[in-house]
């Protein structure tokens, strides 16, 4: 029965046996090393608080890259210009597809270009606004309002877009929140640690899904 188990696991997908997670570097200019401290805070919170077994070394994954299947939740922000180019395109789309799970995160001024390329990936779908009652926002920690207000950008409410296939989420697009301000180091930003707090518990609920849906 072990060999068996074993034989099995072996012919998954990487990200499906993986607790890893890395920060997706892109084209067009845009800083995708941006918020540098936030990735090791948000996989130090989760081994903590959600019992996950996540290495703070945070890798950086390509988005044409075949190693973008070795993770399960892969985290994307930054201010600028963002470029899929058809490798990156078919990869995501076939990661996403496999069951893979990207957090877009607008860390500020990537709205405008990030629609587009998200519609490259997905043209046959649309973003679709993902209610408070979703699941994400359930567990490991409530959030009945949805996303919380961590940054202010345009004096707007926070957002939460989506892509879905058959019935899972498998794109979050956040902005007018900027989780991952919250989720650096406490001197980056000076936030209080009750904004801290509660970006922190959003993004291990973001994990939480990423890993068991």
């Amino acid at each position: 029965m072990k060999k068996i188990i074993c034989l099995f696991l072996l012919s998954l997908p990487a990200f499906i046996i993986a607790q890893e997670i890395a920060v997706l570097k892109y084209s067009g200019g845009g800083d995708w090393y941006g918020n540098p401290t936030s990735l090791p805070n948000l996989a130090k919170f989760c081994n903590a608080n959600i019992n996950t077994k996540i290495s703070p070394r945070i890798a950086t994954v390509e988005a044409g890259s075949a190693d973008l299947f070795s993770y399960p939740f892969i985290h994307m922000t930054g201010h600028g210009n963002v470029v899929f180019n058809d490798n990156d395109v078919a990869n995501l789309r076939n990661y996403l597809n496999g069951g893979g799970f990207l957090h877009i995160d607008d860390n500020y001024g990537m709205d405008k270009f990030i629609r587009k390329e998200i519609k490259k990936i997905f043209p046959d779908k649309e973003l679709l606004a993902v209610p408070s009652s979703h699941e994400i926002f359930k567990g490991p920690f409530s959030f009945p309002q949805g996303l919380p207000k961590i940054h202010e950008h345009d004096n707007k409410a926070p957002q939460a877009w989506g892509i879905f296939a058959e019935g899972r989420l498998v794109l979050l697009y956040t902005l007018e929140t900027d989780l991952g301000d919250g989720w650096e180091d406490q001197e980056v930003h000076n936030d209080p640690r009750e904004v801290r707090e509660k970006a922190l518990k959003m993004g291990a609920n973001i994990v939480h899904y990423a890993f068991n849906n």
